[in-house]
C-alpha cells in the first residue's frame, strides 16, 4: 500500500513540475512577445505630425505640408466658391475649377518616404470628395478626344502606398494633354524632379497647373493651351522655412502642343513670376518679399 502511495506521489510531483516548467516556457514566450510588439512599434512609429516626412492622417496636416508655400490663389472649401475651391488629401492639395472641369493648381511636396514598391493603379475615376452640385468629369470625357488624361500630381510621385497612388488617378488631378506633351517632354521633367529627391538627398515642394483654352472636351473640360510646373529644393525633412536667395527653384511653362522629334524640357525653363503673370496666382506667397523677388524673378537650372 505505501509503495503504490509513494508511486502516485511522484506520478503527481511529476506533473505538478512539468506544468510548472510549462507555464515558465509560456510565460517567457508571451514576454517576448510583448518586447518583441514594443521594439516594433518604436521603430516603426511614424513623425510626429507637421514634420514633412511624417504620415499625414488629416486635412489640417495636408494643408499645413502642400501648402507650406502659400495657397495660389487663396482657394477655399466654400461651394459658392466653385472655380477656385480647396480640396485636399493625403496625396495632394488643389484649387479645382468646376467651370473648366480640372484644376487651376495642384501642390504636393516629394521626399524619399514618398516612393515605394505600390504598383501604378490605373483606377481613373471621378474625384468622390467633389461637391455633389459640381459637375462630374469621368474618365470616358477623353475618350476618343486624342488627348491624355495628364496627371498634375505624377503616379510615380506617390508610389509609398496603393492609397496614394490611387489618389492621383482621380479625374479632379488630370488635364488634357497632348500625346506629346504627356509622354515625353513633360514626364521628362517629373522624372529629372523625382532624380533630385533620390539621387541629390533633397526634398522637393512642387505646384503644377495649366492655363489658357484652345478647346473643350464634350463641352465640359477646357484644353489648356499651356502646362506648367514650379519645383523649390531643400534639405530632407526641412520645411519652407530653410529657403532663402540661393534655394534652387526651377519653372517650366510647356505649351500643350504636338512636338516634333524630341523636346528638351529645359528648353521652357522660365521664371516663376512669368507664370505668376499668364496665371494671375501668387506662387510663392508665404515666402519673406525679399526671397519672393529674389526667386522668382530667377530663371532655374
Amino acid at each position: 500500500m505505501n509503495r503504490k502511495v509513494l508511486t502516485g506521489g511522484l506520478i503527481a510531483l511529476a506533473i505538478i513540475v512539468s506544468l510548472i516548467i510549462a507555464c515558465v516556457w509560456v510565460g517567457r514566450k508571451i514576454w517576448q512577445t510583448a518586447t518583441d510588439t514594443t521594439e516594433t512599434s518604436e521603430t516603426t512609429r511614424p513623425a510626429p505630425p507637421g514634420v514633412p516626412n511624417a504620415p499625414i492622417t488629416n486635412v489640417e496636416q495636408a494643408q499645413k505640408i502642400y501648402l507650406a508655400l502659400g495657397n495660389p490663389s487663396n482657394a477655399t472649401g466654400n461651394t459658392a466658391n466653385a472655380d477656385n475651391y480647396l480640396m485636399v488629401n493625403n496625396a495632394y492639395a488643389l484649387s479645382y475649377n468646376n467651370s473648366r472641369g480640372a484644376a487651376n493648381w495642384v501642390a504636393w511636396r516629394i521626399t524619399g518616404t514618398d516612393f515605394g514598391e505600390a504598383e501604378r493603379q490605373n483606377d481613373f475615376r471621378p474625384d468622390p470628395n467633389l461637391p455633389k452640385s459640381f459637375t462630374r468629369i469621368t474618365p470616358a470625357d477623353y475618350t476618343g478626344s486624342g488627348f491624355d488624361r495628364g496627371h498634375l500630381c505624377p503616379s510615380a510621385d506617390r508610389s509609398s502606398s496603393q492609397e496614394a497612388n490611387s489618389a492621383t488617378f482621380f479625374m479632379t488631378n488630370m488635364m488634357p494633354q497632348t500625346p506629346d506633351l504627356n509622354r515625353n517632354v513633360w514626364n521628362d521633367f517629373e522624372t529629372y524632379s523625382r532624380d533630385l529627391v533620390r539621387k541629390n538627398r533633397i526634398d522637393l515642394y512642387v505646384v503644377a497647373g495649366c492655363y489658357g483654352e484652345k478647346s473643350r472636351l464634350k463641352k465640359k473640360i477646357s484644353v489648356p493651351t499651356n502646362c506648367w510646373k514650379v519645383i523649390a529644393a531643400v534639405p530632407p525633412g526641412a520645411d519652407f522655412s530653410a529657403i532663402n536667395e540661393t534655394t534652387p527653384v526651377t519653372a517650366v511653362d510647356m505649351p500643350n502642343i504636338a512636338y516634333p522629334g524630341k523636346a528638351d524640357w529645359r528648353k521652357f525653363r522660365t521664371t516663376v513670376r512669368a507664370i505668376e503673370q499668364k496665371t494671375n496666382l501668387n506662387l510663392l506667397s508665404n515666402l519673406p518679399q525679399n526671397i519672393q523677388e529674389t526667386l522668382e524673378n530667377r530663371v532655374g537650372q
